[in-house]
């Protein structure tokens, strides 16, 4: 099946979710940009808070689409060791692409969040959201960031994802939820009919219907 858009796919995902509607230990942060639109949906559907929690794909230079890992908030980095080690990518690009993508992580906190403080997770259920996997490397990061803020327990739930990268994430979150598992997969783009890049003020207007 292809979902129509990022709203519907959230609508979808939140069907699964039911059993932490109105829990007042509960809270939905997604992933910007795409994580948003479907958060947003499944914050609604479930009486939940929605905030952001921002994660970057540490691109392969030269194709930039290739992910050797990714870093979140907090600093917190996920190398994609079999990448690296493959490629043969030395420890100085790994930093230099992780210090410029460090700074976009703090860049987008500001402009999403400005002055206010994130949600303080300690000791609730945290359900992170994006649009979709592809390698999963960018929701371990946002996973092992999060550890670090003590919550009482982490759920991923995504639209779309191959199922092995649903498996890959089962040791690192509490419970993982993916609606819709194809197989070939190719791209998380290719079950949308309409997948258009959202954008910087789209996650900020939603963030303040949100609130």
């Amino acid at each position: 099946m292809r979902f129509k858009n990022r709203s519907e796919a959230g609508r979808l995902v939140a069907g699964a979710l039911d059993h932490y509607r109105d829990r007042p230990d509960a809270l939905i942060l997604a992933l910007p940009r795409g994580g948003v639109p479907v958060g947003y949906e499944i914050a609604k559907a479930l009486h939940l808070p929605l905030d952001v929690f921002v994660v970057r794909k540490l691109g392969v230079p030269g194709e930039e689409e290739l992910a050797m890992g990714a870093i979140a908030s907090g600093g917190v980095r996920s190398l994609n060791k079999s990448v690296i080690d493959q490629l043969g990518i030395p420890q100085s690009v790994i930093d230099d692409v992780s210090n410029r993508e460090a700074l976009e992580v703090e860049r987008r906190e500001w402009l999403y969040r400005g002055d206010k403080s994130p949600i303080d997770v300690s000791n609730r259920v945290v359900i992170l959201v994006d649009d979709g996997l592809a390698t999963g490397s960018t929701m371990k990061a946002a996973v092992a960031a999060l550890r670090r803020q003590n919550p009482a327990r982490i759920v991923v739930a995504v639209p779309t994802a191959p199922p092995e990268a649903c498996e890959e994430l089962q040791p690192n979150a509490d419970e993982v939820v993916c609606a819709v598992t194809p197989e070939p997969f190719f791209s998380v783009g290719l079950w949308y009919e309409h997948f258009d890049q959202t954008t910087d003020a789209e996650v900020t207007e939603l963030l303040r219907r949100a609130a």
